[in-house]
């Protein structure tokens, strides 16, 4: 299979090939597509052997639910069984826009998608590409991350040709991401709503929609088992080993240690924030940006781990942040890249 990307301009989107897009679609294959969150491998939500081509093309779990990206709510009230009041609350208060939510399922939905649940996941996605790529489709999206199962999620289309090629027809390039991140999940299916997994709509700010709104228990603590089946797996792993250091002495910590591994004569990355890069002149650097905008760190979060592995660094050190906010978020990401090696000083 050849893989062509087709560039697209947000503010001037070219109706050729979104229809060309959308065709690929509705003939039951893949297309990758630009969101809000990170890049997307899509395919007809409602057609079981399309999305069982997403499963293949990544490697992934087929007990690991796929997501529903809609471009109106015409189609969310086909795809579920009923909208309870906080779900009307967050819908209302967040869509379109980084935030899923899993409600009781509707008999149309495939158990490909859902993975033999009852509930199915939607988001409607603000990325103007991605809406109008749904709306040409004229069918729910379904569609994980467009990478290679347990990488960083990708948020270029370079990132996603580096993972498909040859296994998807198309990519649509929207640009970076604005996010970053993958979207907030909540679980609107039982009496009270859980957070299931952290993004850009944090935890405080959803308390203040929904005040019953709580943490699932492997958020609070890493002993727990989470309740959302994807989140037992391996996730975001860059190729290079990796370790975080969180404190006020962990750009120091960080220094100790990559003049360490030097010396091993292993090829060291460093992640930190710009008012420490000078502090690395010997290494490899990659800046999150301002310790005051936690909003860029997730923009670039994804792309230094996947840099760091185009440039094949041994080890990649890097500084985290406090688990508050959208730190906690950040922090859910950097964790599992790192495979939970993290470091409080």
């Amino acid at each position: 299979m050849i893989t062509k990307i087709f560039s697209l301009d947000k503010d001037n989107i070219d109706e050729e090939i979104l229809n060309n897009a959308a065709n690929i679609i509705n003939e039951g294959n893949l297309v990758a597509f630009p969101t809000e969150t990170v890049y997307g491998l899509g395919a007809d939500g409602l057609n079981d052997s399309a999305c069982k081509k997403i499963f293949k093309a990544k490697g992934r779990p087929s007990d690991n639910p796929l997501i529903l990206h809609i471009s109106n709510h015409d189609m969310l009230y086909n795809l579920v069984d009923s909208i309870n009041d906080d779900a009307k609350k967050l819908i209302k208060a967040c869509w379109p826009g980084p935030l899923t939510l899993i409600m009781k399922k509707s008999s149309v939905v495939p158990a490909t998608v859902t993975a033999g649940l009852d509930t199915v996941a939607i988001r409607m996605p603000s990325d103007k590409i991605a809406l109008n790529f749904i709306k040409k489709a004229n069918t729910p999206i379904a569609a994980p991350s467009a990478n290679t199962s347990g990488k960083p999620s990708p948020t270029r289309a370079k990132d996603v040709f580096h993972d498909l090629n040859g296994k998807v027809p198309m990519i649509l390039d929207g640009g970076s991401c604005k996010i970053g991140i993958e979207s907030t999940v909540v679980d609107c299916s039982e009496d009270h709503p859980v957070i299931l997994r952290p993004g850009y709509y944090t935890y405080e700010y959803l308390k203040e929609i929904i005040p019953s709104v709580t943490l699932d228990d492997s958020l609070v603590s890493d002993e727990k088992i989470p309740k959302s089946p994807g989140q037992k797996y391996t996730h975001y792993s860059p190729d290079a080993k990796m370790e975080v250091y969180i404190g006020d002495e962990a750009a120091n910590k960080i220094l100790d240690k990559a003049l360490e591994y030097k010396k091993q004569d292993l090829k060291v990355g460093i992640l930190t924030f710009e008012d420490s890069i000078s502090d690395f002149d010997d290494f490899k650097t990659i800046s999150f940006g301002s310790r005051d905008n936690l909003s860029y760190m997730s923009h670039v979060l994804f792309t230094a781990l996947r840099e760091m592995d185009n440039v094949g660094v041994d080890i990649i050190l890097a500084e985290g942040v406090s688990d508050i906010d959208l730190g906690k978020s950040i922090m859910n990401r950097m964790k599992k890249s790192a495979s939970n090696n993290i470091f409080y000083l």
